[in-house]
């Protein structure tokens, strides 16, 4: 069976859902439970990677691993309650999807977050029969900025990551993506501008409306 042209990977947060006021607002709520500070500086350095590299990285005496387990699983609850009945779809996120679809182009999630934030967005994205291959944060040992979760996601298309192209708003990710030998399109959101992606080998987007099949397929090919 022929190979596909190529294959696509999406990031999740701040780039399919516009998710950073319900991370930001979640974060801060309960760093302040437990007695911690959570500035939106603070929070925006860290968006795009797990929530246990960025406390065991930036917490001054880390709690162990099982009270930063214990805080995820507070935070994550809380936010799918936030977003769960407004969920933030990112303009031109579902229309995008179905256009490569339609295309037989397939498209995989890498992303640092959990498995239910990313089943449901996945479910409110109108993709979960067209997307399949599902990398999330609890995938790999080690997260973004490692090329681990676009690694596993090429793998799980059966395309080589060299004829994949990963869609990103956040400089870890970026690097995830260029270490993993794929091409990488910045996605300008909330917390990340232009000049913190120009990474993506000076490829940006304002947004995912600018985004076609075509024009990924010109990328992969340059």
């Amino acid at each position: 069976m022929p190979q596909p042209e190529f294959g696509v990977i999406f990031d999740v947060d701040g780039v399919l859902i516009d998710s950073y006021g319900a991370h930001l607002k979640t974060w801060q709520i309960c760093c302040q439970r437990h007695g911690r500070e959570c500035t939106e500086a603070q929070f925006a350095a860290g968006f795009g990677r797990t929530s246990r590299e960025v406390i065991r990285d930036t917490w001054p005496n880390p709690p162990s691993d099982s009270e930063i387990a214990a805080f995820d699983e507070e935070k994550e609850i809380l936010y799918r309650e936030l977003v769960a009945n407004d969920f933030p779809h990112m303009p031109g996120a579902i229309e995008l999807i179905k256009a490569l679809h339609a295309q037989g182009i397939p498209m995989a999630i890498g992303s640092s977050g959990p498995p239910k934030n990313v089943e449901l967005a996945v479910e409110k994205l109108e993709a979960k029969d067209i997307i399949r291959t599902v990398i999330t944060g609890r995938d790999v040992v080690k997260g973004k900025p490692h090329p681990d979760v676009f690694l596993k996601g090429a793998q799980g298309m059966g395309i080589d990551p060299s004829r994949c192209i990963v869609l990103e708003d956040a400089p870890p990710g970026i690097e995830a993506a260029l270490a993993a030998g794929a091409k990488c399109l910045g996605i300008v959101s909330r917390g990340h501008q232009w000049d913190d992606l120009n990474r993506a080998h000076e490829r940006v987007m304002d947004d995912l409306r600018q985004v076609t099949p075509e024009l990924l397929r010109r990328i992969v090919g340059s």
